[in-house]
């Protein structure tokens, strides 16, 4: 017997086109899919409470009776609409999630890259006060400050949930920002005479973005949960419709006890596909600035043969020949 010998193709990578993709971000699968999602939820937020079938407080006949072409959702104890109840909720947790998201993402950006770029005894401070917040439990303490107040309102509950949760984002910034002012870069912006805040803004937030974008993203999750969770312990007003409030009812009146499960599923599944959303656009933000993310798994090569074939991370792509008898 004699050994077949087994030769390799040489394979040669094909140049890509230069091609400028506008929309390169939305063109992400992932990007594209969270942002469809985000869009309907929005959609709902603003004109939610306008197109709800029942009045979500209004007492009906139908005592916890299960979904039906009248009820898509079912009714709660007190013949309540679940899917009314739904709606109209939306509206709050979409307006504290980003509301508090926008205020904690602006205090961490100005004071942690702030922190990181200037240095000195600005930088001290900063950073002293950015682990003063960070100690503080911020769930608790966002309790203590909602339960002293009367009927506290979304905007109030967003605000008091951004105050309290932008350091842990502003201790990442200012560690992301000590490692890229000292890059080539930026050391040439300023040599050419730029100011800092031209510097901070054209320089290093755009190299921030991902980081940004991820402490955004986790905030808001944060925020609606913190919400949710404040209404499911009774802390915010009962009256005032949100998905948590939906939640506190169907514990307090024992629905899982009656396998009532369309009373507190839609609102917990609603929770899981607004996390999963935002959870896609931060994936497809990572992919958008980071080239690496972006390329992976799209490189080609071509055969002497005219065969392509695609590279995978990890992988080293083997061509072989059959031998020949």
């Amino acid at each position: 017997m004699t050994a077949s010998a087994v030769t390799m193709e040489q394979v040669t990578p094909i140049a890509a086109p230069a091609k400028r993709q506008r929309f390169r971000f939305v063109a992400n699968k992932k990007a594209a899919f969270g942002l469809v999602i985000l869009a309907v939820y929005g959609v709902l937020a603003i004109i939610g409470p306008w197109i709800v079938p029942y009045d979500p407080g209004a007492r009906g006949g139908d005592l916890v009776q299960p979904p039906s072409t009248e009820h898509w959702m079912g009714t709660t104890h007190l013949g309540q609409d679940v899917f009314s109840q739904l709606l109209a909720g939306t509206r709050s947790v979409m307006f504290v999630g980003f509301f508090a998201g926008i205020v904690a993402t602006v205090l961490s950006v100005l004071i942690g890259v702030t922190a990181g770029y200037v240095g000195g005894k600005t930088d001290e401070v900063l950073s002293a006060l950015s682990n003063v917040f960070l100690v503080i439990p911020a769930l608790p303490l966002i309790i203590i400050i909602t339960s002293s107040l009367d009927n506290a309102e979304d905007w109030l509950i967003a605000l008091v949930i951004g105050l309290t949760s932008w350091s842990w984002n502003a201790r990442v910034l200012r560690a992301q920002t000590l490692s890229l002012r000292r890059r080539d870069f930026v050391e040439a912006a300023r040599a050419t005479g730029e100011r800092t805040w031209r510097v901070i803004v054209f320089e290093l937030l755009p190299n921030l973005t991902a980081v940004i974008a991820s402490g955004f993203v986790g905030t808001v999750i944060f925020a609606v949960l913190s919400e949710i969770t404040l209404a499911f312990i009774g802390v915010t007003s009962a009256t005032t419709w949100n998905w948590g409030t939906i939640l506190f009812w169907a514990q307090g009146q024992q629905a899982l006890a009656q396998n009532a499960w369309w009373w507190f599923v839609p609102a917990g599944l609603a929770i899981a596909v607004l996390g999963t959303a935002l959870a896609l656009v931060n994936f497809g933000i990572d992919e958008f600035v980071s080239p690496r993310l972006r390329s992976a798994g799209k490189t080609k090569i071509k055969t002497n043969t005219g065969r392509t074939v695609r590279m995978r991370i990890g992988f080293t792509p083997v061509i072989r020949k059959e031998p020949t008898p």
